[in-house]
């Protein structure tokens, strides 16, 4: 039997019915059995402050441990202004602090962008990149992953659409192949 690896999932979106969060409710769906994806919620992360993380609050300490104790971690995001939005990017500086002790490195991850519009959140997807690279998190190269047109990719009930459904296996397939090398070197 292989290992089962636990996926720390960052949804970029807040709102609970969100694009972002169905995709990332989909690929938990079609993840294969080596995965099991866990949505850690950002929504309750005060703005990262060294000051007020000297005793750190509970919503700190928890986020972090739900990273740290995550094989991997997988990021589904929308683009605002050509970035990842304002509670993504506090949360990757929160998991990474104190320094020293960042939740995220070595943890083998990979970037989803989703956007109504045609780009696909191209922009968002390849500035997250540039702060992993920092983070030590080795980020799976191929296949990218811009969703666009994302507003069709789910009927009027929520269902995923079958045009979708492809697209979304291959990434969360080779994915699960990503972590499982990673994890073994």
């Amino acid at each position: 039997m292989s290992k089962v690896y636990t996926v720390a999932v960052l949804v970029g979106s807040l709102r609970k019915q969100s694009i972002n969060r169905k995709v990332a409710l989909a690929l938990a769906e079609l993840a294969p059995a080596n995965l099991r994806l866990n949505i850690v919620e950002i929504g309750d992360l005060a703005l990262y402050n060294e000051d007020i993380d000297v005793t750190p609050p509970a919503a700190y300490s928890t986020f972090r441990d739900q990273v740290s104790s995550s094989d991997a971690v997988l990021f589904v995001t929308p683009e605002y202004n050509r970035s990842v939005p304002a509670p993504l990017k506090n949360a990757i500086d929160v998991g990474s602090r104190p320094y020293g002790k960042s939740a995220w490195s070595g943890k083998p991850g990979a970037v989803i962008s989703v956007s109504p519009g045609a780009v696909g959140g191209f922009g968002a997807n390849h500035h997250l990149r540039q702060s992993l690279v920092f983070l030590d998190v080795p980020c799976m190269q191929q296949p990218e992953a811009y969703l666009g047109g994302a507003g069709s990719a789910f009927d009027e009930a929520g269902k995923l659409s079958e045009k979708v459904r492809p697209f979304l296996q291959g990434f969360i397939d080779a994915y699960a192949k990503w972590v499982e090398q990673h994890k073994k070197s």
